[in-house]
């Protein structure tokens, strides 16, 4: 089927589970799950597919091996699309972003040098582009000082100081996001950060 958008019962699904995070609350509405949340999530990839790539969507299930948070079920689905992009839904709405938002240490030598070299300049334009279009642009694991090697007087500064950049937009609970209306916002994202993720796969070749 064709995606028609995120029925009321999603939102209705993940405020119950945020404040019922148990493995009952989540077994007497596992086919609202299914049916409500992990259905209209499928028909959104399939639909963005074609232009975008491949995706994988995420388990439901935290990983509390290490965590404090012992609470068992994400309270939110969330898929990567295309290798660099991605789109999230919960009961604060649905979100999209691109990039990568963490770097290995290899990769992140090759993005400093690109950031810090004559190439830098075009990603920082790009940047300045997409944050004057409303899109917001988030540094991962940023350091609050220069990188070793790099002069905190460095033009770029800010960009060469993070271990990850993405781009984000969001959209709150209304009643566009349950119409197809909600597939044509994360397109004109994804589209929107071309420049952006090109430059990054080149200049990383992941």
């Amino acid at each position: 089927m064709a995606f028609s958008g995120w029925p009321t019962a999603a939102l209705e699904f993940y405020e119950g589970l945020e404040t019922d995070n148990s493995k009952a609350y989540w077994t007497s509405h596992k086919a609202v799950y299914q049916e409500q949340v992990l259905r209209p999530m499928e028909e959104l990839l399939e639909h963005l597919g074609p232009e975008f790539g491949s995706s994988k969507i995420f388990r439901p299930y935290r990983d509390i091996r290490f965590s404090n948070d012992k609470t068992p079920y994400k309270t939110h689905i969330g898929a990567t699309v295309g290798g660099i992009g991605y789109v999230q839904f919960s009961a604060d709405g649905m979100s999209a972003g691109t990039g990568m938002w963490h770097l290995e240490p290899d990769e992140l030598i090759k993005y400093r040098a690109a950031v810090a070299g004559p190439d830098g300049a075009e990603l920082a334009a790009i940047v300045a582009g997409l944050e004057r279009d409303g899109v917001e642009i988030h540094g991962h694991g940023s350091l609050k000082s220069a990188p070793r090697g790099y002069s905190a007087g460095h033009p770029r500064i800010e960009l060469l100081r993070h271990k990850g950049l993405t781009t984000w937009r969001h959209w709150n609970p209304s009643p566009a996001l349950g119409t197809p209306a909600a597939a044509g916002h994360v397109a004109e994202l994804f589209r929107t950060s071309a420049a952006f993720c090109d430059w990054l796969n080149s200049h990383i070749d992941r």
